[in-house]
């Protein structure tokens, strides 16, 4: 037996590591629990539809328990390249098509594929924060472009930072300011993108939720996008299915290449019995979706109604996802207003985690029960009182 004299050594993370550390900005929130609510989750309050979860357990009863096809089963690919296919009014084929292990990882895949150490990467600010922790693995730039006051792209500065862009990521509806990216400025988009090399990722996991009466716009509706972008789906949001850990890519056929062997590498197929309950979403939750669209609608007014009543809150236009992005007044970091919100028995999420230009704002989730929004929204008027009262008001 040998006895171990010398200290043991302190490993250090690979420069990747270091690289998302220094630039993440993303905070885990709970759920509501005990005297707590939470406001902070961007996820469902419903639970997914009872004929999605029985086509899973149908699924692992038949014994479909062993590895899928790197690229997902054929059928759902299948069924995919039907929708795709009526929204882009293009063909879209299953084998440019990959299931992937929800939004993250297509997000992640896509990402990784695309970006070289150096490369400029252009996302609006503030938005979703993983977009910049996955640039920052990759070695990438990341180029954050203020939004203009109403949280919709400011078209100027957008056009200055997208000379020399290797990639620019947005989504849409946003998470976390809850509005709506137009047709128009889809358009703008592409106008500024023709002629160059610059690749889209448009991450539409909220495509189903807006409240506007316009109809929503995908990137992959403009023909100068469709030709550049790769199209990020998740199941989580339209079919509360975010435990499922479920969405798909789609894109040119070598840009989907790439992503695909960066997920396979990486996540493998996902489980079969998941795929099979995706199947079932898209043949038969339409009547779901809807409902809980409309409740989605409900709750944000009630919230969007409770807010306006606080002083010294500008709050966002309720356009689609279930957020609202309110911007405070007084002098402190959003960090520690979020604190000092948890000491009061509510949690939400701090603006600045989602970028610089996210400060001041606190991001506020009304996927939650009604009960829970009124409860939250109640306790956030008196802390935001409360500390309001200790601070200066800005200008």
């Amino acid at each position: 037996m040998s006895i171990l004299t010398d200290s043991v050594r302190a490993f250090a993370p690979a420069g990747a590591v270091q690289r998302i550390e220094k630039a993440s900005r993303r905070v885990q929130q709970p759920q509501s629990s005990g005297d707590l609510v939470s406001l902070a989750m961007g996820e469902p309050g419903f639970s997914t539809p009872s004929q999605i979860v029985e086509a899973a357990a149908t699924s692992l009863r038949d014994g479909r328990t062993h590895y899928s096809p790197l690229l997902g089963e054929s059928s759902l690919r299948g069924a995919l390249s039907e929708r795709l296919s009526a929204l882009s009014s293009v063909e879209a084929r299953p084998g440019d098509i990959v299931v992937t292990h929800g939004g993250t990882a297509g997000l992640a895949a896509s990402i990784l594929s695309i970006v070289n150490p150096g490369d400029r990467v252009v996302i609006p600010d503030p938005t979703y924060s993983l977009y910049a922790d996955v640039v920052s693995m990759a070695g990438g730039v990341v180029v954050p472009v203020p939004l203009a006051d109403n949280l919709h792209w400011d078209i100027d500065e957008l056009r200055n930072a997208l000379a020399g862009a290797r990639l620019f990521i947005f989504c849409n509806p946003v998470n976390p300011t809850g509005i709506v990216h137009s047709r128009d400025e889809l358009l703008a988009l592409a106008t500024m993108l023709s002629g160059t090399d610059t690749v889209v990722i448009s991450d539409e996991a909220y495509a189903d939720l807006t409240f506007t009466d316009a109809p929503f716009t995908s990137a992959v509706e403009i023909t100068a996008l469709r030709e550049r972008t790769i199209y990020c789906q998740t199941f989580s949001k339209s079919y509360a299915m975010t435990g499922w850990r479920v969405g798909y890519l789609w894109g040119p056929s070598d840009l989907i290449r790439g992503a695909a062997r960066i997920h396979n590498t990486f996540n493998g197929s996902v489980n079969t019995a998941v795929q099979d309950a995706a199947l079932a979403a898209l043949r038969t939750a339409g009547p779901d979706v809807e409902n809980m669209r409309e409740a989605y609608a409900r709750r944000g007014q009630l919230m969007k109604r409770m807010l306006s009543e606080i002083p010294g809150l500008e709050l966002s236009n309720v356009e689609g996802a279930f957020y609202q992005f309110p911007r405070y007044d007084f002098d402190m970091p959003s960090v520690d207003v979020v604190a000092g919100l948890r000491e009061r028995g509510v949690a939400v999420r701090p603006g600045s985690e989602f970028g610089e230009h996210g400060e001041y704002h606190l991001r506020l989730s009304y996927a939650a029960s009604e009960q829970e929004i009124e409860a939250g929204v109640e306790r956030l008027a008196d802390g935001i009182r409360e500390l309001g009262g200790e601070c200066s008001r800005r200008s």
